[in-house]
């Protein structure tokens, strides 16, 4: 109905602008001139006047001059009486070429007409646009429990991703490649009585390629996608949420075979009966339609269902259980060897300066995400390019590290000459003892510039990674930390608050070591508190002491224990090496910034 409307005012838009264009080329082309009646009147009997058109009440005259005048009359009188009354000639009156018309039948019928329906028209209009509204109303509120569930384009005009296209994930990438393999050839499963997954729950911390995994299995399987978000299941009246996902299971059971995914299931898939509401609580109502579309009495085995969540422990046992969500694809933080080969897909469209070694990137971004290494090639383009360089280069690369992890450089935070001497100590105690214990990291860059909250940093980097930890290693870290603390005691006597932040890392840390990790031998290997849980709002609020008061004394006694001892190592080390802290000190505060090889090249 729109684009007829708009057609239509289109069309009489274009007719509007056709009339006056050629109303104004007859104006143009035919210069008359109005006269009054008493000049009428003496150009005839001056034999001026040729011929005479009376057309109602306008007088249209030919000159001899073959020029054109025209006057107006009265309305409902004669023009030869108005005429003979302002003195004209009989005679030379009847000498005039006389014609006289009237209206048209048509012309005189659509006059008479156009007021009579014009009012009709107005009022038809009126009620034609209220109908038309109160019906668009009920067709959305009869669309309102619709699925809101879309197909996925393939053929949008954007480069499609496939499995080639997301690196690493090589376990969660089998387990959907099995899937599409059921959904192109389903024969090959079923000559083996074997029953493919009905859903596909893909675990992983933010960032780690879900969304980018499931759109790869829209462009690679040849069946219909389609994606929703859980959050659309959820709306405030009671029911529509259930009704969204029956619409959505219909929608794919229509062009079966077919998949549905679901991001951020934990919206509507969380444990129920933790909420507020009780039975009719419109996430659980959404919750058991789910659970029925996948496992129920009339399920279809052509609709497979994947799921993307980062928070697997609030989901409800009945959506893990076999038969629903049957497979389980863990998307881990990616190795060294998976961060190379992410560097280099995101690398394919940027144009990287000779000699960028993405080895030596993927060794410095220990625990970063897939999509935290895309921003960082990002970041680095939009370096290059605040520059005015064609290429990026190592250096930006780097650069664009420091920037993901601690913030932008902030050169116009300008510390006193007392505050960067002192800022200067305190990281150079870091990376002093950092380079000194036995299990820390090794050390790739001192700096006392600003970046985002920190007045300095020591930016220490695992050679390789790691998934298990030792109680060594944490006394290392413990010492690490509390460099800085030891080195400002050391030289100046006091302590300021630029260690304030070392100080609760190292306290969480071996509170940790203590509650968590069993790392006490005075305690043993035993875990202390019990995490509250408020599955609806997914937060944790308050960890419960299931632990007498002496217990709590000991755990104080052991986390002051663990932090003393990493002060003694952190205290005993700059003693020992108290010139090599003088010299790193003053080249900070000469150079504010110290690479790997002129730090290590300072303390040999």
């Amino acid at each position: 109905m729109k684009s007829y409307l708009r057609y239509f005012l289109v069309v009489f838009v274009i007719l509007l602008i056709a009339a006056g264009l050629t109303a104004l080329f007859d104006s143009s082309l035919q210069k008359t001139t109005a006269i009054p009646l008493s000049d009428v009147v003496v150009k005839i009997n001056a034999r001026q006047v040729k011929e005479m058109t009376v057309s109602g009440d306008v007088i249209e005259l030919v000159l001899s001059d073959n020029s054109k005048a025209t006057a107006k009359k009265e309305s409902d009188v004669s023009v030869f009486e108005t005429l003979l009354n302002l003195g004209a000639d009989t005679d030379k009156l009847a000498a005039v070429k006389t014609e006289i018309k009237g209206p048209s039948g048509m012309g005189a019928f659509i006059s008479n007409l156009i007021p009579i329906l014009l009012p009709f028209l107005f009022l038809w209009f009126v009620f034609w646009l209220m109908f038309r509204h109160a019906q668009k109303g009920s067709m959305q509120a009869f669309s309102f429990g619709k699925s809101k569930a879309r197909l996925a384009n393939t053929t949008s005009g954007r480069k499609p991703i496939s499995f080639s296209d997301v690196a690493g994930l090589s376990e969660a990438k089998a387990e959907i490649s099995e899937v599409v393999d059921f959904l192109k050839d389903p024969k090959k499963f079923h000559k083996l009585g074997a029953r493919i997954p009905r859903g596909i729950l893909l675990i992983g911390s933010p960032g780690t390629g879900k969304t980018l995994l499931a759109r790869a299995v829209a462009n690679e399987a040849s069946v219909p996608f389609y994606f929703v978000s859980g959050s659309e299941f959820v709306e405030m009246f009671v029911g529509v949420g259930a009704n969204r996902v029956r619409d959505t299971f219909e929608l794919a059971k229509k062009t079966a075979p077919s998949i549905i995914f679901v991001d951020e299931i934990d919206a509507v898939g969380r444990h129920r009966g933790a909420g507020l509401g009780g039975g009719h609580d419109e996430r659980e109502q959404t919750l058991n339609q789910i659970l029925v579309e996948m496992d129920g009495f009339d399920t279809s085995d052509a609709v497979i269902v994947i799921a993307a969540t980062n928070r697997p422990d609030i989901l409800d046992p009945a959506l893990l259980r076999p038969g629903r969500f049957d497979r389980r694809g863990i998307l881990d933080e990616p190795s060294l060897k998976d961060r190379e080969a992410i560097l280099k897909i995101h690398a394919l469209e940027k144009p990287l300066a000779t000699g960028v070694e993405l080895r030596v990137v993927a060794e410095r971004t220990v625990g970063f995400s897939g999509a935290d290494l895309a921003n960082l090639l990002n970041e680095a383009a939009i370096l290059a390019a605040r520059q005015d360089r064609h290429e990026i280069t190592q250096d930006d690369i780097l650069q664009s590290i420091e920037k993901v992890i601690l913030g932008p450089e902030r050169r116009s935070h300008i510390l006193s000459k007392k505050e960067k001497e002192i800022t200067a100590y305190h990281e150079a105690g870091h990376a002093l003892v950092a380079s000194s214990v036995k299990h820390s990291d090794p050390v790739h860059k001192v700096s006392i510039v600003s970046r985002g909250r920190a007045g300095g940093y020591t930016l220490k980097v695992a050679s390789e990674d790691k998934h298990l930890r030792s109680k060594p290693e944490f006394e290392s870290e413990l010492a690490v930390l509390l460099g800085g603390y030891a080195a400002e005691k050391l030289i100046f006597k006091q302590i300021t608050t630029g260690a304030s932040n070392d100080l609760k890392v190292a306290s969480d840390l071996a509170r940790r070591m203590v509650t968590q990790y069993g790392m006490s031998d005075a305690l043993g290997p035993i875990t202390f508190g019990e995490k509250d849980e408020l599955v609806f709002l997914g937060k944790e609020i308050s960890t419960a002491k299931n632990y007498s008061e002496t217990i709590a004394f000991q755990i104080d006694k052991e986390i002051k224990k663990l932090i003393i001892a990493g002060l003694t190592i952190a205290k005993k080390v700059l003693a020992e090496k108290l010139d090599k802290l003088n010299l790193i000190a003053q080249e900070l505060i000469e150079k504010e910034t110290l690479e790997q090889k002129e730090f290590y090249a300072l303390i040999k």
